[in-house]
């Protein structure tokens, strides 16, 4: 399993791009400021209130008050500004945030995007994944191609709750690089360990298989 996560953060990385703004979910997503590429300078934004976020600390080298908004110890860099949540969420909502990775529990092929479980359940809400995913410029969904019990994530329709509809732009999982485009999803690569069979094999929802598909490791 966390050969899978570092393999999808590492993957997340590689779309960012110079001076862009980035907002990091809860969980998985996090870990890709650690793969950020050594040419690429970006804005790390963390939703509980600061920017010029660095990658993990080493360990022993934590600071208890430097956390992200999923309680993980973090670094900041030269530049770095704090502020509390209400002009965190001001940047969020006022489209100031050019690209938002977050987790999932069901993405569909139109888009839409669950991160929440059914209410009763010991899990947390959605958080702040509303505000992202309807004010960030591009969504970026990072998840484990199938659940624990080898159920697709990527469905034909979500069956959970919706945390945003049709806002995702790009899907990225430990088996696949999936792009939603106005004809649908359109498989973009795939894992060198895997094959275009199998993942179109492991996903519900409907692919479109381009003449070439790039491969990720």
């Amino acid at each position: 399993m966390a050969e899978e996560r570092s393999r999808i953060a590492r993957r997340v990385a590689m779309e960012f791009r110079d001076g862009q703004i980035v907002n990091l979910g809860i969980g998985m997503p996090t870990m890709a400021a650690n793969f950020v590429p050594d040419d690429v300078t970006i804005v790390l934004q963390s939703e509980n209130g600061f920017v010029g976020m660095g990658p993990s600390p080493e360990p022993g080298t934590e600071d208890p008050d430097l956390i992200n908004a999923g309680n993980q110890y973090v670094t900041v860099l030269p530049g770095a500004a704090f502020f509390d949540s209400a002009l965190s969420f001001a940047i969020i909502r006022g489209g100031h945030v050019d690209v938002t990775v977050l987790g999932a529990l069901e993405v569909d092929e139109l888009g839409n995007i669950a991160s929440y479980i059914i209410p009763g359940k010991l899990v947390a809400g959605m958080g702040g994944a509303m505000d992202l995913c309807t004010g960030a410029r591009r969504v970026i969904i990072a998840i484990t191609h199938c659940d624990k019990r080898g159920n697709p994530k990527i469905r034909r329709r979500c069956t959970l709750p919706l945390t945003a509809v049709e806002e995702a732009d790009l899907i990225v999982t430990d088996k696949a690089v999936i792009e939603r485009t106005a004809e649908g999803l359109i498989l973009r690569e795939v894992a060198t360990d895997s094959s275009v069979d199998e993942v179109v094999a492991l996903t519900e929802a409907t692919l479109i298989v381009p003449a070439e598909v790039g491969r990720f490791d």
